[in-house]
């Protein structure tokens, strides 16, 4: 008889367990301890003492839910958003953001001293409004057959059905007001079950929507869209394509934003950091840790459209972009020529390949800025040394590579002066940070 091996599995304790909450995790868990077990409870709050049940238990860590709360921190305050603990956009709005930018500086802190050594504080903070600060949001659309209506929302949480959005109290309020009369809009068209998604942005001068449609819009349909945008002064554009994109109105202005007293065109595709009060700080913050003087040259990496750019041209002698979307340089380089800056050169490239042979490579700079995506910057942190520059700000969108790319600075012998968490999305888990790196040791005060 052949015989199978089967490991053992690890069995979930069912039975009710009576905890307090120590502590809270940067997903807005309560952590608390059991026999000498790390427990995470969604929903718990530090100081709360409650009876929870395990959902899933590890040799080191075990998950719970909730069965009932037996006390209210100080910290717990009413979600303001009637979707809240349904809608998958916002998990921590029963938390005070007080507490939520305190617990993720304090990870932030945690995780750089665990992975390089070095003792940071990512304090002071730097704060979002807490609520009213989105300026973009994409929305998925899906025709539900049953209720013979179009649902426009997020989704729900750990599932792909979406939450039919009627209020979202995080985006601004200039595009929150427009979810109702659009939503009626939408559900009004013949392709009303042939729609992908919408993507709602505020520019400076005024709010503009990009509407994804799978099949070719009839002239009815456009005319319901033009009325739309004629009532909600909005600008409306039709997306046939992942790549095409037209302007409903043509004679509707090209929506941009300022940063640092400058005027940045962009199109509704292009990335534009969504919290602007965190970015104009966060520009502001870079600017001042570099010490720009008139004679620097300054690289930026990962530029985007010129949003660190622009400004630092503002103060040096030259800055050079480096980008690899092609639209974000093109944009980049419209930009300078708006603001007249002519020390100013973009380069399209992919800072993922051998960037060696680049030709922005081959040129100097005394200091550097570089602000990539989510998977850090591997490839080009031993070329960032080879240029021996004075000061290196590394912006951040995930604490994990900013601490691995740091290593490489600072085994350069580097120091890490300086790290600030970026309160970039408030009642969400995404931490934001930026931190300066000094060829010489240096104080900030």
């Amino acid at each position: 008889m052949v015989q199978f091996y089967s490991p053992n599995r690890r069995s979930v304790n069912r039975g009710i367990i009576s905890v307090t909450a120590d502590n809270l995790d940067a997903q807005g868990q309560g952590i608390a301890r059991h026999q000498g077990k790390t427990i995470f409870i969604s929903g718990l709050l530090p100081g709360e003492q409650a009876q929870i049940q395990l959902t899933e238990e590890k040799r080191q860590f075990a998950k719970a839910k909730v069965v009932k709360r037996l006390s209210d921190s100080t910290y717990r305050v009413a979600p303001r958003c009637p979707h809240f603990k349904v809608c998958g956009g916002c998990q921590q709005q029963h938390v005070a953001t007080e507490l939520q930018a305190n617990t993720k500086a304090s990870v932030l802190e945690h995780l750089i001293q665990r992975e390089t050594g070095v003792q940071v504080s990512a304090h002071p903070i730097i704060h979002s409004p807490d609520y009213g600060y989105r300026r973009r949001a994409r929305l998925g659309l899906q025709y539900h057959a049953k209720q013979r209506a179009l649902l426009m929302g997020f989704r729900q949480s750990q599932t792909n059905d979406l939450v039919n959005i009627k209020h979202c109290s995080v985006m601004r309020p200039e595009l929150e007001q427009l979810l109702q009369p659009l939503s009626q809009c939408l559900n009004s068209l013949s392709a009303v079950k042939r729609l992908g998604h919408v993507e709602l942005v505020l520019a400076d001068n005024g709010p503009l929507i990009v509407l994804r449609h799978l099949d070719p819009l009839k002239h009815e349909d456009r005319e319901s869209l033009r009325t739309f945008a004629v009532q909600h002064n909005v600008a409306v554009y039709l997306a046939g394509d992942e790549k095409s994109l037209e302007l409903l109105m043509e004679e509707q202005p090209e929506p941009w934003y300022q940063v640092d007293g400058l005027k940045l065109v962009f199109s509704p595709r292009d990335f534009i950091q969504v919290n602007d009060a965190v970015n104009q700080q966060m520009v502001k913050q870079a600017l001042a840790w570099l010490d720009l003087q008139p004679t620097d040259r300054v690289l930026d990496l990962f530029c985007g459209m010129g949003n660190f750019t622009l400004p630092i041209a503002t103060k040096v002698q030259s800055v050079v972009g480096v980008e690899g979307v092609a639209a974000l340089v093109s944009s980049g380089q419209y930009n300078a020529q708006l603001n007249e800056l002519n020390n100013v050169d973009f380069f399209h490239e992919n800072l993922e390949s051998d960037i060696h042979q680049q030709p922005w490579a081959a040129l100097g700079f005394n200091k550097v800025l570089l602000d990539p995506a989510r998977a850090g910057a591997a490839g080009v942190m031993s070329h960032i040394v080879k240029l021996v520059p004075e000061k290196v700000v590394y912006v951040s969108c995930n604490p994990t590579t900013l601490a691995r790319d740091s290593k490489v600075l600072l085994e350069a012998g580097y120091h890490l002066v300086s790290v600030r968490m970026l309160d970039m999305f408030p009642h969400t888990s995404h931490l934001e940070s930026m931190a300066l790196f000094s060829r010489e040791p240096m104080v900030i005060e």
